[in-house]
């Protein structure tokens, strides 16, 4: 009986400690985190020449062009965005690096991944563009080191302070991932899990060598694979880093409807997932998608996006998430100095290349293309690939295509109309090498029809001046472009006769899809996209739009 009474007791006891520190939890207030988040920085140290377009508050129905962006105004609005609260971290959704222009371009984008890290970015999802120079480039800018063509920067590198995730990016060669799948911290003693990852095509949009040895698997089954495991740590609340995202009806800081990849990816994710963070398609959004909150913010290092979060410290999940996208305004803020002096640095050693003169153009040359693909920068671009592999000791050359996702950036008309080689940089910045090759007059039309490889987001190759051609994009696959309306000089292609053709080494190795490159012919390499279009425009100055009449829609 005195056993029984004692077990009794210590019973009591236990419950009613239990029901006090239930209680005492329950009664605990949530625990409060402020996450700051960008994507697609793409090395925007300075302001992009764009800044970022919104709703003219006045006017809704108007566009206004907001100057944003640069590191110095960044760091301070991160700052700034950190002051007052006691949980925060600083994080990213990729392609915080490549396409950058050419004050980190040139140094491999060693200064970009100097300012994040002094800005304190703490952890970052891989992008696409992060594997432009292959895994191992990548691999040491997160480790540091010199780059194999020498060191150029004013002090050694030593690599990112922050940690890029890799989820679902595998290396072959072992089976594991190529960067940790996940990081886990913790805030006021509750654990949050960030999963990152890049979007399952990424061998599709980069070059086939830098995706040599890698898989690349589907987001959300990577996402949902690692939730046990997250659970057997003890971690409630997750909240994903994805470079893929959406197209938005609204403006920067709503969204009334989105479309795109990355409504399916949330739809088919885990509800343990609270927050997606995502980002690829440069556009900015704040979304709530299957009941969850989904935030993009634009490009360029042009918005940070504030999410709150409140923890349950009983339950420790999310239980409430909210998110702002803030414009990184020029000027509404003191520049921080130690951006400024790090940018100072660079710009002294890249200023005797950066600030060569190419030439002039009467007009802005837009990237942007018109109804049927064509875009006058494009034109110029494929022209000046053509001038440098016509001669026949350079290739022989008689067309030129580029690929568009290739051109980053419009050549914009100053006051005195004068382009740099930045300028020019800034435009053609993955440097890659020109290859001429022979094609029959039936492998150009195959590699035409492969602009379809995708028919919800088709790419339209620029052209240079003499080749025209016309599709019809209804038509079924393989018949969307008429072998009678391709013409070279006024003269129909012969579908058996032998083209010279430049393109850039990136679509000869079958980059975008068009796989039919890789039947070419005694290819000759030449000189980069970059020379080629400095050199255009160093003899051909004044340089201005071209007739828009090389393709058309309707056969």
């Amino acid at each position: 009986m005195r056993h029984l009474l004692y077990r009794a007791s210590v019973a009591l006891t236990f419950a009613c400690s239990f029901v006090s520190t239930y209680s005492a939890r329950a009664d605990k207030a949530p625990v409060e985190l402020r996450i700051l988040a960008i994507n697609d920085f793409h090395g925007n140290l300075k302001p992009p020449p764009g800044g970022i377009r919104i709703n003219d508050p006045n006017d809704k129905t108007r566009k206004i062009t907001v100057p944003a962006g640069g590191a110095e105004t960044m760091a301070s609005l991160v700052q700034q965005l950190h002051e007052g609260h006691k949980n925060t971290i600083f994080v990213a959704a990729g392609d915080l690096i490549g396409a950058s222009p050419f004050l980190s371009a040139m140094f491999h984008d060693e200064p970009t991944i100097e300012s994040l890290s002094m800005m304190k970015l703490a952890i970052s999802s891989v992008g696409n563009h992060e594997f432009d120079e292959g895994k191992d480039e990548l691999l040491r800018m997160q480790n540091g080191g010199c780059h194999p063509e020498g060191c150029k920067g004013p002090h050694p590198f030593a690599g990112a302070a922050f940690h890029y995730l890799a989820a679902s990016t595998i290396d072959k060669s072992t089976g594991k991932t190529v960067f940790p799948p996940y990081e886990i911290r913790e805030f006021d003693g509750i654990p949050i899990a960030f999963i990152g990852l890049t979007l399952k095509g990424t061998a599709d949009i980069i070059s086939p060598a830098a995706s040599q040895g890698l898989e690349f698997r589907g987001e959300a089954d990577t996402v949902n694979a690692l939730i046990p495991e997250l659970k057997a740590r003890g971690v409630e609340a997750v909240v994903v880093l994805i470079h893929e995202g959406g197209f938005p009806t609204g403006d920067y800081n709503e969204c009334p409807g989105i479309s795109g990849p990355i409504v399916d990816i949330v739809k088919k994710l885990d509800r343990a997932v609270d927050v997606v963070i995502s980002g690829h398609t440069h556009q900015a959004y704040n979304c709530e998608i299957d009941g969850r909150l989904v935030t993009s913010g634009d490009k360029y290092g042009t918005l940070v996006t504030a999410i709150d979060l409140k923890l349950d410290p009983q339950s420790r999940d999310i239980i409430s998430a909210k998110a702002n996208n803030n414009i990184v305004r020029i000027g509404a803020l003191p520049k921080d100095p130690e951006q400024t002096a790090l940018i100072e640095t660079y710009e002294k050693l890249a200023a005797p290349i950066a600030n060569r003169l190419a030439g002039t153009v009467s007009a802005t040359l837009s990237r942007v293309p018109n109804a049927a693909g064509e875009s006058t920068l494009g034109d110029v671009v494929a022209d000046a690939q053509l001038a440098a592999t016509r001669d026949e000791v350079n290739g022989g050359a008689v067309i030129a295509f580029t690929n568009p996702g290739g051109i980053r950036t419009d050549i914009d008309k100053h006051d005195d109309g004068v382009v740099s080689f930045a300028d020019v940089f800034a435009s053609q910045p993955f440097r890659n090498q020109l290859v001429t090759l022979t094609l029959t007059g039936s492998q150009i039309k195959a590699m035409l029809e492969q602009q379809w490889r995708d028919p919800t987001r088709p790419r339209v190759l620029p052209v240079s001046r003499g080749f025209a051609y016309g599709y019809d994009p209804a038509k079924p696959d393989g018949e969307r472009v008429a072998a009678s309306s391709m013409r070279l000089n006024g003269v129909l292609i012969d579908p058996a006769a032998s083209y010279r053709v430049t393109v850039n080494n990136y679509l000869a190795l079958g980059g975008d899809g068009f796989t039919v490159l890789k039947q070419g012919l005694k290819p000759q390499f030449g000189v980069y996209d970059d020379e080629a279009l400095f050199a255009y425009f160093r003899k051909s100055s004044p340089v201005g739009p071209p007739p828009s009449d090389r393709i058309t829609q309707g056969n």
